[in-house]
């Protein structure tokens, strides 16, 4: 397997649609006000969180179960900023839509400028043909509230490319999570 690059992204953006909507180079402002940055990076696509998101609540005293999941488990919020309370969690999706290829497995990391305010991205790996707006889960590991911006860099997704194609992919598995849009809970 090996890294993808900028030259690569872009192509596969361009003939195959793999990134919608795409931003060929690194987006560092706008109007003026500088941005957590998303875009093109030399090995990488920095994505941008929409303004949806799902933020974890006591309140209702539910159980977090990935069977029978509550959605009294979390209060709505649509808004340019996500205040995540203290070591709390809240999920969110990307703006862009992906479709990965058949022969790509992509990993999400998250990007330094959260890393080092104590907010943890974890996003499981977007399977060969997959597609949909990635679920983002962030967790607020800090004593203190964190905010999370709209429409700014949260995470860099990393291109790996086999070099087999795979037996079967997502797509051929009819995955659970197929052409998700909005911020998706779990389902089994």
């Amino acid at each position: 397997m090996s890294i993808k690059s900028d030259k690569w992204i872009r192509r596969m953006a361009a003939e195959h649609g793999m990134i919608e909507p795409f931003a060929p180079g690194q987006v560092k402002e706008r109007d003026g006000h500088r941005l957590v940055s998303y875009g093109t990076s030399s090995y990488g696509y920095d994505v941008r969180c929409a303004d949806e998101f799902k933020v974890f609540t006591n309140i209702n005293s539910t159980i977090v179960d990935p069977k029978a999941f509550d959605e009294r488990s979390f209060v709505d919020v649509k808004s340019d900023v996500c205040i995540i309370p203290p070591n709390s969690f809240a999920l969110a999706r990307t703006v862009e839509y992906f479709r990965i290829p058949r022969q790509v497995l992509t990993i999400c990391l998250g990007k330094s400028t959260y890393a080092r305010c104590g907010i943890i991205v974890n996003v499981t790996p977007l399977e060969p043909e997959w597609e949909g707006h990635v679920t983002l889960e962030f967790s607020n590991t800090t004593p203190l509230p964190a905010k999370i911006y709209a429409n700014e860099g949260v995470a860099q997704m990393l291109f790996l490319e086999s070099d087999e194609e795979c037996e079967v992919s997502y797509a051929d598995r009819g995955g659970k999570y197929q052409g998700q849009r909005g911020v998706t809970l779990p389902t089994t």
